[in-house]
This record gives structure tokens, C-alpha cells and sequence, in this order.
């Protein structure tokens, strides 16, 4: 079956880049043509879509993270990639990866188990 493992540092300091490694493994056929997707969670609020990027690499941002967020992949590994710069303590969150069938949460068809972040110095 289909695991996504998420990687990463749990704590990042303002003005720093927060990235996150997601690693595919067990996919098929139909997993392979699924946008691999960029979740969020901020404590006591809702499931937050961030971006994907698709089976052909083109990747897709919400437009309130669009100027600070890369998307990006390694087809070769089947691993995907989060950059989100000049965080700050609003962006700390529970992060998850997850495949989708469209670029939306209620899109998300798989979900790898997510891992807290936390902004602070």
C-alpha cells in the first residue's frame, strides 16, 4: 500500500526557510498520476491547502502562500519537496503531505501522518 513518510526539522526561527522532505513509497499506477500535495494545520484552526505539484511538474500555490512557497520534486525517488521562506510564528502547524486528486484538501486521497513545526526563536 501506498506510505508517504514527511521529514524535517520540528522547530525553525523567524525570517528562516522551513523545509520538509516527503518520501513515496508502495505507489502504482494510480498513485503515480496524483498531485502530491502540501497541507496545514495552525493550532485551533482548520486543514490549510497549500500547494501540489503535479505528475508533470507543474506546481500550483494558494494564493496566500504564493509568495513565499516552492514546490518541487525528485521524480527519480518518488520525493517531493516544501519551501516556505521568511516563516513566522503564524506558520507554526501541524504539516502534512498527502496525494490528491485535485488541488483542494477535500481533493486529498492519501495522507501521510503530518509533523508539528514550530516557529520560534
Amino acid at each position: 500500500q501506498v506510505q508517504l513518510r514527511l521529514s524535517g526539522p520540528g522547530l525553525v526561527k523567524p525570517s528562516q526557510t522551513l523545509s520538509l522532505t516527503c518520501t513515496v513509497s508502495g505507489g502504482n499506477i494510480t498513485t503515480h498520476l496524483y498531485y502530491r500535495t502540501w497541507i496545514r494545520q495552525p493550532p485551533g484552526k482548520g486543514l490549510e491547502w497549500m500547494g501540489a505539484i503535479t505528475s508533470g511538474g507543474s506546481a500550483y500555490y494558494s494564493p496566500s502562500q504564493r509568495s513565499r512557497i516552492r514546490i518541487s520534486r525528485d521524480a527519480s525517488k518518488d520525493q517531493f519537496f516544501l519551501q516556505l521562506s521568511s516563516v513566522t510564528p503564524e506558520d507554526t502547524a501541524v504539516y502534512y503531505c498527502a496525494l490528491g486528486s485535485g488541488l483542494g484538501v477535500q481533493d486529498v486521497v492519501v495522507w501521510g501522518q503530518g509533523t508539528q513545526v514550530t516557529v520560534s526563536s
